[in-house]
């Protein structure tokens, strides 16, 4: 059972978090949806098959997450979901892979911008420690349910990095 429902995971499944430069459009939420999924469905590591699962959040974050007690990813099959989103952005013309920019929030919208942008708006007092940031660098999905990812920059790497 290499995919299932991403609220079926354990709250120790190892999580990656892919932003799109963007928001998604309809048809290309349902083209990389349709793509993770084939991929998932496929996914293994050392012969044996992944438990995984995906989620999408805000039509902007990829969550896909393993559950690593019966078969953890190895570094090939990371390698592996790495190409594919690779792929998938070229495909979909949307950057999804690129973990440099800094996700915020400006008002109800979702702002991505380069770090030293961020720096500079910070600079200018345009974004605080009370900023909400998204901390894509979360590994564990039971940080991503415990609210972490979503957060006052003061509670992330943020404020070690800009403030």
């Amino acid at each position: 059972m290499p995919r299932i429902a991403f609220d079926e995971l354990p709250e120790d499944a190892r999580v990656w978090i892919f932003s799109a430069e963007r928001k998604l459009t309809e048809p290309e939420r349902a083209r990389l949806l349709s793509e993770v999924d084939a991929f998932i469905d496929q996914w293994g590591a050392h012969g044996m098959p992944l438990t995984a699962g995906r989620a999408v959040e805000y039509d902007q974050f990829l969550f896909v997450a393993v559950d690593q007690r019966a078969a953890g990813p190895s570094g090939c099959s990371v390698d592996a979901l790495v190409r594919q989103m690779k792929a998938l952005q070229q495909e979909i013309g949307v950057e999804l892979v690129d973990h440099a920019p800094v996700l915020f929030r400006q008002g109800r919208e979702i702002a991505r911008v380069p770090r030293d942008a961020f720096a500079e708006l910070a600079e200018a007092g345009e974004v605080g420690p009370g900023t909400t940031v998204f901390n894509n660098t979360l590994t564990s999905l039971g940080d991503v349910r415990a609210g972490r990812w979503e957060v006052p920059a003061s509670d992330s790497w943020h404020a070690r990095a800009f403030f």
